[in-house]
């Protein structure tokens, strides 16, 4: 019995993943991750780096971030604790979906997490006080790889549902995307 149910979204490579927590009175099991269930998902090779982040304040706004190839990774991304609005964006040059964004929403309560293709970048804003996001990596990370779009470009259009009131200074720094943006390469 598969412990994932797997849905697409309108960008290619990108999933929707539930899990299927088991259990009884006593509490339950959840699996957070599968090699070989998530392979038909998108997910190939192993788990370079599992990282936890928290956030502390509701409306606190983290990405759009990505590594340039060739160390680009596939991302499995789940909300632990609280409740986010988890964007992704995809920069894949010559991609059908090329700068349109798809937004879902991760709670520690439905089981929700998504599957990050390469070449896509990723952030959210925490709708709650106390975010915990648990991330799991195909690549270390490299920081001479590392980029990022600025999560409020007008451009972008992206739909934050809260006011910002928080944003890092690297992430409210990266430049927004002009006409000659041309994404990134395999």
């Amino acid at each position: 019995m598969s412990r994932f149910d797997v849905g697409a979204t309108p960008i290619a490579g990108l999933a929707v993943v539930r899990r299927r927590p088991i259990g009884d009175a006593r509490g339950s099991l959840t699996r957070l991750f599968c090699a070989d269930e998530l392979d038909a998902a998108g997910w190939h090779g192993p788990i370079a780096q599992i990282n936890l982040t928290t956030t502390s304040e509701r409306g606190t706004i983290r990405g759009m971030h990505f590594q340039h190839p060739p160390h680009a990774e596939t991302k499995l991304v789940a909300c632990l604790r609280g409740e986010v609005l988890d964007i992704v964006v995809d920069v894949r040059r010559g991609s059908p979906s090329f700068l349109r964004w798809h937004a879902e929403r991760l709670s520690s309560v439905n089981g929700l997490a998504l599957l990050v293709p390469k070449g896509c970048a990723h952030g959210f804003q925490s709708l709650v006080d106390n975010v915990e996001m648990l991330y799991f990596h195909s690549a270390a990370h490299v920081p001479d790889a590392e980029d990022g779009l600025n999560p409020l470009d007008p451009r972008l259009a992206i739909v934050w549902p809260l006011s910002p009131v928080s944003l890092s200074a690297r992430d409210a720094s990266r430049p927004l995307v002009g006409d000659g943006y041309e994404g990134v390469g395999e």
